[in-house]
């Protein structure tokens, strides 16, 4: 594959540090830039997700589905001169189903007037 065809990634942590930067081929899926975030992930950091899938990546405001390739995603940047582009990364474990179902706490004031 030509080098002017990949395209430079570098992703940006919670703290400010980065992972990165790697090239990229515009074919790649985001589902496979997670898992390589994930095997690169810093030891030393506070918050640490405990997959791949609880990793969701921020480019140009737009949370990006594990589906799309980077070619896709790039789109916003077509007309931007060529170099590394940061995408955000949050770490968010999924929802479960046990914390859909859990009610909701309620707090009542139990005042007595005298």
């Amino acid at each position: 594959m030509p080098e002017e065809e990949l395209v430079e990634l570098k992703f940006r942590l919670y703290d400010g540090s980065d992972i990165g930067p790697f090239r990229y081929s515009p074919t790649s899926t985001v589902a496979m830039l997670k898992e390589r975030i994930f095997s690169d992930w810093p030891k030393d950091k506070k918050i640490v997700p405990k997959t791949a899938n609880d990793i969701k990546l921020i480019s140009a405001g737009k949370i990006l589905e594990n589906n799309k390739t980077v070619g896709q995603c790039k789109v916003p940047f077509g007309e931007l001169p060529k170099g590394t582009i940061t995408m955000h990364v949050v770490v968010q474990p999924p929802l479960t189903k046990k914390k859909l179902d859990e009610p909701q706490k309620k707090f009542f004031c139990s005042c007595s007037i005298l």
